[in-house]
């Protein structure tokens, strides 16, 4: 491993210190920035990232929609995420691309449209939640904070601005002493945890909540959808009440940073046996098979380093 942190910077690899930003940034005063979280697992095939361009093609999408102009075309930022793991000797990583707006101005409508600043920087991260986590499950509260309405903001962009939401609702929980929380939609309807798509399980039958509950639509979701379909299971995209929840047999979160997490409690209420069921961990193994050999990447998910 590199004795100093590198980091891909406006198109070049540097060291960590030597990154540098405005404290006039328009992305530090009003949340204009759009970034990916990334996946790099060390696999039976060598260093690879997980989904890399789907990641990427949302990057792109989300800065489209914040009329955020992408200065690198997309075969340069997918070569500068992979340059970076290997500049750091890393076998496996955590990756956050992240574009924003730079020194435009203090106006909320930037005096320059243009001034954009895009980084790539790795990091080592292991259990997002917490050691054992993805063998015991976490407890989890029903936030007190909503998820945005809809024709707010755009929730299934993954822009910085967004998270300010993210932020209370885990924050909340954990001053409840809960390790995570849930969000209800406007609608009262779930939604997802601050940072986590939500699964729920009654009689085997798998239940999501839709893209249109203001959830970010996760890549780690969609890998979750299409395993369980693959292991047979019956597995419905459909709105979800606060009361499925305590009446669940299993509940899991999926993302980037927690993988396939199951959840224990909802308001210190046992969910099932209180400990990972059975469909959680056919699908949470289906998963972490893709990185022994164990699942066949059928869909050309693993793209080496």
């Amino acid at each position: 491993m590199s004795d100093a942190l590198k980091v891909w910077f406006n198109g070049e690899l540097r060291d960590l210190e030597d990154c540098n930003v405005s404290i006039r940034s328009h992305a530090l005063h009003y949340g204009s920035s759009v970034f990916e979280g990334v996946r790099v697992y060390k696999t039976h095939r060598g260093p690879c990232a997980f989904r890399l361009t789907d990641h990427l093609k949302r990057f792109y999408w989300s800065a489209g929609i914040y009329r955020i102009p992408m200065e690198y075309p997309f075969e340069t930022l997918f070569e500068a995420c992979l340059e970076t793991v290997r500049a750091n000797g890393f076998e496996s990583a955590y990756l956050r691309p992240i574009a924003f707006r730079g020194d435009c101005g203090l106006g909320v409508m930037p005096g320059d449209m243009n001034v954009v600043e895009t980084a790539i920087i790795p990091a080592e991260w292991g259990t997002y939640l917490g050691e054992g986590v993805l063998e015991r499950g976490v407890e989890v509260c029903v936030s007190s904070w909503q998820r945005v309405a809809p024709n707010t903001i755009p929730a299934g962009a993954k822009a910085g601005g967004n998270y300010l939401s993210s932020f209370l609702i885990v924050t909340e929980a954990r001053d409840r002493g809960f390790t995570e929380g849930i969000a209800l939609g406007a609608d009262g309807l779930v939604s997802e945890g601050s940072g986590e798509n939500v699964f729920v399980i009654n009689d085997g039958r798998i239940l999501t909540p839709p893209v249109s509950a203001s959830i970010l639509g996760g890549i780690t979701r969609d890998t979750a959808i299409k395993l369980a379909r693959k292991l047979g299971y019956e597995l419905v995209e459909q709105s979800i009440a606060r009361e499925q929840l305590y009446a669940a047999d299993e509940i899991f979160f999926t993302g980037t940073a927690v993988e396939v997490t199951p959840v224990r409690k909802v308001d210190h209420m046992t969910i099932g046996d209180g400990a990972r069921g059975p469909v959680t961990t056919a699908i949470q193994e289906a998963f972490f098979g893709l990185f022994d050999g164990r699942t066949e990447d059928e869909w050309g998910w693993l793209e080496p380093v």
